[in-house]
């Protein structure tokens, strides 16, 4: 998918957004008036109304910023080298793991109550994106690269255990870090997905740079 060039004014817009994001997610949205949204945006109301004119339309960008992410990752060319399996594995491993952490349960039942429009259009992008993501673990076992699996189930995984050790209790608990829990699901779905003869096409070296923003973002969550 091609990118679009972003205005400054949106390039603006999102930042505001992303601060907001973490507030809304762990407590929903219901009860957030335009003062709290101001303060968690660390902008005036001035400020804020200058680029937001009512709640709706903010709750309207979070929504946005979601749906412009997961339709950055381009479908895989189907026609490409093995090697390509590996990177687009790598990628639709990374975009996992970002919207698990950040779709809350919270924030899409705040979000289907009040604004169902909305949420029918996150929940479509999601949908697309999981069709998308199925066709490529199909295509894998057809060429011979991936094991026969269920891929439903390989979805269903991230769904659950994924929201599950990312959960801080979770990792206090075992004490184990956040980086650690990721490389070791990270591999775990490798061997889980491709045949063994296959494995050495994903270069791990490249998932590390991932998987320290990823972290990067975690801790820069709970310090807010």
């Amino acid at each position: 998918m091609k990118k679009q060039v972003k205005s400054q004014q949106e390039i603006t817009r999102n930042k505001l957004l992303k601060k907001l994001i973490s507030s809304v997610m762990n407590d929903g949205f219901q009860n957030l008036r335009m003062d709290d949204i101001a303060k968690n945006m660390d902008v005036s109301r001035g400020t804020m109304y200058k680029h937001f004119t009512s709640k709706q339309e903010v709750i309207e960008g979070v929504v946005s910023v979601f749906v412009d992410y997961i339709e950055e990752l381009d479908d895989p060319n189907l026609n490409s080298d093995e090697e390509s399996f590996g990177v687009w594995f790598q990628q639709l491993f990374e975009q996992s793991v970002s919207l698990v952490g950040k779709i809350s349960d919270v924030f899409l039942k705040d979000l289907q109550l009040a604004y169902p429009d909305l949420y029918d259009r996150l929940k479509g992008a999601l949908s697309k994106r999981e069709q998308q993501t199925l066709k490529f673990y199909q295509y894998g076992k057809d060429k011979g690269i991936f094991n026969q699996i269920n891929e439903k189930f390989i979805l269903l995984q991230d769904d659950i255990l994924l929201r599950e050790i990312l959960n801080v209790k979770y990792l206090l608990y075992n004490q184990i870090s956040i980086q650690q829990v990721l490389y070791d699901y990270y591999q775990f779905k490798k061997v889980q997905l491709f045949k063994a003869e296959k494995v050495s096409i994903v270069d791990d070296s490249k998932i590390h740079p991932i998987i320290d923003h990823i972290v990067e973002k975690f801790n820069r969550t709970l310090q807010v």
